[in-house]
């Protein structure tokens, strides 16, 4: 489609006046929100440390882009909701762009365009995405001011559809589709990214789940070697090495994990079961009943506590599990604790859904997985510019796109000065105060 840049394209006339849209404005952005992004950006040092972990094999006397400049422009890119690298080729001249980069908009060569861009994300080798990996912990260990007493490592796959002959790529009965499950892993009180790792569209084994358990907690534990660990997941994670491997550490972890039903479990837990189809004939009303117990499958290695949750309702009997490490009560630990992980479906969202992580199309599987940390990257800060709002404000539980379309995609246009880039932003956004306060709050 050939673009029309100069020629003028007529639209429905207003009270006698011919109304006309014609796209050559070079000085015009319609994302000035970005501007924000580079404080953040530079004050949690995001880009500077996955720049840091990636070996540069480009012989820099010839080349036009520094690394650094493509990791922002890319990452930076994904929060304002272009996730491609196709991209790249509409985005190198955008003013704003080339600002938060580093680039003076007019003075400074264009950004890295698509082919460029590809070529990076190919040239990525497995010692700089294990190097990235640790760039993320670092990022998140750095979050937190002083060591936390406590946290709750979030773990749970998620469906990424492919439609190519990617490495990884697996038929999964349950999804219906060729795809990827990558692993993402969260703080679950505060949603604050771990990791993500691409693996195949199957159900985890217990040597991939451990696989990044070990790596996480040595290195978590290494920074703080006093903080209390609780793995939560759902029945997936629930492998009789996983949870040996948490109780016989030195410093074991707790966990809570989702419990498959089964005949053994319903007999043990018959009378609670019984007891909710009662209430609910006896008042027509959906009737919940909480019960534990210590039980032990074939396959463990000693008995665990159970915790049985039961809703009857005019749709049927409901019953599920949960098995722990913890003690209480059981409706807290069912309730309070172990549901609590529905938030980590948000989580997933503003990361597959609202940065579009699963935009994972290379053939190669490291360079997925190395889109796959830009996409994480981009989430960490995006969540960072979440977190400046007071949490009475709209924006303090604001989903990204929300963000997106009310803080970032703000058109903003260039005045160039002698010793200023000003752009100037619509007197009349909506998002105006919320703008200010946010400059006020990075620059604190």
């Amino acid at each position: 489609m050939r673009e029309s840049n100069t020629l003028p394209l007529p639209l429905t006339m207003v009270k006698s006046n011919r109304v006309e849209v014609i796209f050559d404005e070079p000085d015009v952005s319609s994302d000035g929100g970005i501007l924000l992004l580079r404080q953040l950006d530079e004050k949690l040092k995001v880009t500077e440390r996955l720049t840091a972990a990636i070996t540069d094999y480009r012989q820099l006397s010839k080349c036009d882009h520094e690394l650094s400049e493509m990791i922002r422009q890319r990452i930076l890119q994904i929060c304002a909701g272009y996730p491609d690298a196709n991209d790249c080729n509409y985005l190198r001249t955008d003013p704003v762009f080339k600002t938060v980069v580093g680039r003076h908009p007019h003075e400074g060569n264009d950004l890295a365009s698509q082919p460029t861009m590809t070529r990076l994300e190919n040239s990525i080798r497995n010692r700089d995405l294990m190097n990235m990996a640790y760039a993320l912990m670092d990022l998140f260990i750095s979050s937190y001011k002083t060591a936390p007493r406590s946290i709750i490592i979030d773990m749970d796959p998620t469906a990424d559809v492919v439609y190519g002959n990617q490495q990884l790529r697996l038929f999964n009965a349950f999804e219906d589709e060729y795809c990827f499950m990558p692993f993402h892993v969260y703080e679950g009180n505060s949603g604050k990214l771990i990791t993500t790792v691409l693996r195949p569209g199957k159900t985890p084994t217990a040597r991939e789940i451990l696989a990044i358990l070990k790596r996480l907690v040595a290195y978590l534990r290494k920074a703080w070697p006093k903080v209390k660990i609780t793995f939560r997941a759902d029945g997936h994670h629930t492998k009789p090495e996983v949870m040996d491997w948490m109780e016989k550490l030195d410093n074991p972890l707790d966990f809570i994990t989702g419990l498959a039903p089964n005949k053994r479990l319903d007999k043990l837990f018959a009378k609670t079961i019984r007891l909710a189809q009662q209430q609910f004939k006896r008042t027509g009303k959906p009737a919940r009943e909480y019960a534990g117990k210590y039980y032990a499958a074939k396959t463990w290695s000693r008995k665990r506590f159970v915790v049985c949750r039961v809703l009857v309702s005019e749709l049927g009997t409901d019953t599920r599990y949960i098995v722990t490490s913890l003690s209480g009560d059981p409706a807290f630990l069912y309730d309070r604790i172990y549901c609590a992980r529905g938030n980590m479906e948000l989580f997933i969202k503003d990361h597959k859904t609202h940065l579009e992580s699963d935009r994972t199309s290379c053939t190669a599987k490291q360079a997925n997985q190395f889109r796959l940390f830009l996409h994480s990257a981009a989430y960490i800060i995006m969540h960072g510019m979440r977190n400046l709002f007071p949490k009475t404000t709209e924006f303090a539980k604001a989903q990204f796109n929300t963000m997106q379309n009310k803080l970032l995609k703000i058109g903003a246009r260039l005045e160039i000065l002698s010793r200023k880039l000003r752009f100037h932003l619509p007197q009349s956004c909506p998002s105006r105060a919320a703008f200010a306060f946010a400059i006020k709050a990075l620059s604190g």
